[in-house]
């Protein structure tokens, strides 16, 4: 009975998160207050399916949540090294050492 209510709750919270993060992703003045945005919408989703994970008693969707947070990862990485450099991959065809 508690672990449905406290799961309900925090649920109803992270759902909150979600629209504010929604809020600063379209709203956001500049790219990376967007970037910032779409990080705590990616860790907010990762929270709700583990937290769904643990009302249906399923460790299966712990693996999704994990997935999720590389995905998550792999891109704030692109976006922040896009903003920085201008470009993803070095393209000097090189392996990267100079």
């Amino acid at each position: 009975m508690m672990l449905m209510l406290a799961t309900s709750v925090a649920a109803m919270l992270t759902g909150l998160a979600m629209l504010l993060s929604l809020y600063r992703i379209v709203v956001g003045p500049t790219v990376p207050d967007r970037m910032v945005g779409v990080d705590t919408l990616s860790v907010a989703l990762i929270a709700m399916v583990l937290i769904l994970s643990v009302r249906l008693n399923s460790p299966l969707y712990s693996d999704a949540a994990l997935v999720v947070a590389i995905l998550s990862f792999v891109g704030t990485v692109a976006v922040a090294r896009f903003l920085l450099r201008g470009r993803v991959l070095d393209d000097d065809g090189g392996d990267g050492h100079d």
